[in-house]
């Protein structure tokens, strides 16, 4: 008898993914990158409104670090200034301008992840498993970012500039009207400095640490943990990869919240302001932490609303897939 062929790549799973019996969702079918879109605008809008207070502290220690000495006197004269309301400001272009960030980050990554293992074949996808990642994280992250960039530039100059606008409604016509429509994205270069690196970093880092918890520290192997302890290798494995993505991005974080503060500001101004230690430095701490449980919660959320449809959650995939074989 001669060998059944192999079946092509566009049809086969790729390896170091979890295979999937859904019926109702299949795996890689346009309902599946539909339903990952869904999951991304629930966990990314949800947390960024959800941290609106910590971010907003963390932009004004950025841009007027001489009256926001720290994050304790930041919240103090927020506190004192705005009252309890203040600290929600900006809250309505952050949920709108990451929800619709979320949407396209981990929609489009589920469909550059699946698509470049097919262009590499399975050999090359299982022996390089973190070319991929980083691959379809950044090309997601590109079109995710332009998105996003118009809601960032409004939600930035809401929350630092006071009396410019209370939020979304004002604050977006305002801004066209002082910038044009072409000033929305005056800081779109930077924000790709900044979320390229930091979501590459996201997806890259929790991969390979959801692959190392499932391989090192559970002794049991995925399909068999319950879908709780899954949920919790997700957190964890979230919150992980959030630190090393605060680090890796914070310079060029601090480069965007300057440039959508000032009008007309070049990143050779900010550099001369802020300075290379500050641009590193400057608001660094809260953002680890901001940042961390950020990514933690997101990942969390977004495998939850994946089981709850009846998908896999993301990640672990080895056991799985020589299990399949």
């Amino acid at each position: 008898m001669s060998p059944s062929p192999l079946p092509s790549p566009s049809s086969r799973p790729p390896v170091f993914m979890v295979p999937s019996s859904i019926e109702n969702i299949q795996m890689y079918s346009p309902a599946f990158y539909v339903t990952c879109t869904a999951g991304g605008i629930l966990s990314c809008g949800l947390t960024h409104m959800a941290v609106t207070p910590l971010d907003l502290v963390k932009c004004n220690m950025q841009i007027n670090p001489a009256k926001y000495k720290s994050i304790s006197s930041g919240f103090g004269v927020l506190l004192k200034e705005q009252g309890i309301r203040g600290f929600f400001k900006g809250w309505v272009p952050t949920l709108l301008g990451y929800s619709a960030q979320g949407g396209c980050k981990f929609g489009f990554y589920e469909f550059f992840k699946k698509y470049y293992s097919d262009i590499a074949g399975l050999e090359f996808s299982a022996n390089y498993k973190m070319l991929i990642y980083l691959a379809g994280s950044a090309s997601a992250e590109v079109i995710a970012d332009v998105a996003l960039c118009p809601f960032e530039a409004v939600k930035v100059r809401v929350q630092t500039q006071h009396g410019f606008a209370r939020g979304m409604a004002d604050g977006f016509p305002k801004f066209i009207k002082s910038e044009g429509a072409v000033g929305l994205y005056k800081g779109l270069v930077p924000l790709w400095g900044r979320q390229i690196p930091y979501t590459m970093m996201k997806f890259a880092s929790f991969e390979t640490v959801v692959e190392m918890l499932y391989k090192y520290a559970i002794p049991s192997p995925k399909d068999q943990c319950s879908k709780t302890l899954q949920l919790g290798v997700s957190f964890a494995g979230g919150y992980v990869a959030g630190v090393f993505c605060a680090v890796v991005s914070h310079p060029a974080d601090n480069l965007v919240s300057f440039l959508n503060n000032a009008k007309g500001a070049t990143v050779g101004d900010a550099v001369k302001n802020l300075g290379l230690w500050g641009l590193f430095t400057r608001g660094l701490p809260l953002r680890i932490v901001m940042i961390g449980t950020l990514t933690g919660a997101q990942w969390g959320i977004y495998d939850a609303f994946k089981v709850f449809v009846g998908l896999p959650t993301t990640g672990g995939g080895p056991r799985a897939a020589q299990a399949a074989k």
